[in-house]
């Protein structure tokens, strides 16, 4: 064990200025992570390359986590709890970490996600993300518009696989995805990555908690044509609607709104493909690729 020799020198004033910089526009939850981190660390006698060995990363990582510049992932969190004894002083925040990764305007969005009874999602054009495989999540962030720097787009991946937990919760929420076929047949990323797409989907069909129904593109007008939404019964029993476009996304809350959205999302579960012709129809789609 010894000291933290690792750590940055506070000389010269310009990196300092520029590490209190970094500081101050990261999201306070990932601050206090990482003073937490280095005060079990310490305590612990443990330098950074000590520690970075311990959990099986790098010292450049441990040193980013502790000064803010990125946040933890949860095997991080794990082997920290393990090696520095911290007692679950760091696992309890780990959700709020990860929710910190996401878009400002979506993270009241996740909070509700996390705790709904049931979620009702129609998207006419994409793979809803909670279905969304690492790769075909990168590809969609790879091909942002204006680009994404490489840890924006490993960031904006991390915090969308996180939300999947939200599929293993202990108490299930009940699920159902109504996805247009224009989404099915996009090569989002290549034919390997639509093809393990279209199989992971074939797989989620199977969880008893949730449905995906197809929505052929034969099928004409209906009203899931003027875009996307989502429709979830909170833990306290609202409903409440949500749509997005854009990178701009609002919450719905207004009683006929919400009514609205409810009836339209109905009408669409009526003309899509039933449970079980819509998996084989993914199945199909999969076994061309």
């Amino acid at each position: 064990m010894g000291t933290d020799s690792s750590e940055p020198a506070r000389n010269p004033r310009k990196p300092e200025k520029r590490a209190r910089k970094d500081r101050d526009s990261a999201p306070p939850i990932w601050i206090g992570y990482g003073k937490l981190v280095k005060l079990h660390r310490q305590r612990a006698g443990m330098t950074q390359p000590e520690l970075a060995e311990a959990v099986g990363y790098s010292v450049d990582t441990v040193a980013a986590i502790e000064q803010a510049k990125r946040p933890a992932k949860l095997a991080f969190t794990q082997g920290a709890e393990r090696e520095l004894d911290a007692q679950g002083t760091l696992m309890v925040l780990q959700d709020e970490v990860d929710r910190a990764k996401l878009p400002e305007f979506f993270r009241d969005v996740a909070l509700l996600e996390e705790e709904a009874l049931s979620r009702y999602d129609w998207d006419p054009l994409l793979v809803p993300g909670l279905l969304q495989t690492e790769d075909y999540a990168r590809a969609l962030f790879s091909a942002h518009c204006p680009p994404l720097s490489e840890d924006e787009i490993e960031l904006s991946v991390e915090a969308r696989l996180s939300r999947q937990r939200l599929l293993a919760r202990k108490k299930p929420v009940e699920l159902c995805f109504v996805i247009g076929e224009a989404a099915l047949r996009n090569p989002v990323g290549g034919k390997r990555v639509q093809r393990e797409q279209l199989e992971a989907l074939r797989k989620h069909a199977d969880l008893p908690h949730m449905e995906i129904q197809v929505m052929p593109w034969t099928c004409g007008f209906h009203p899931g044509l003027n875009g996307p939404m989502v429709v979830m019964e909170t833990a306290e029993h609202e409903v409440v609607g949500y749509v997005e476009s854009q990178e701009a996304g609002f919450v719905v809350s207004d009683a006929d709104r919400v009514s609205a959205f409810t009836h339209r999302y109905g009408k669409m579960r009526s003309l899509a493909l039933n449970p079980d012709e819509s998996a084989q129809f993914i199945g199909r789609l999969a076994g061309e690729l």
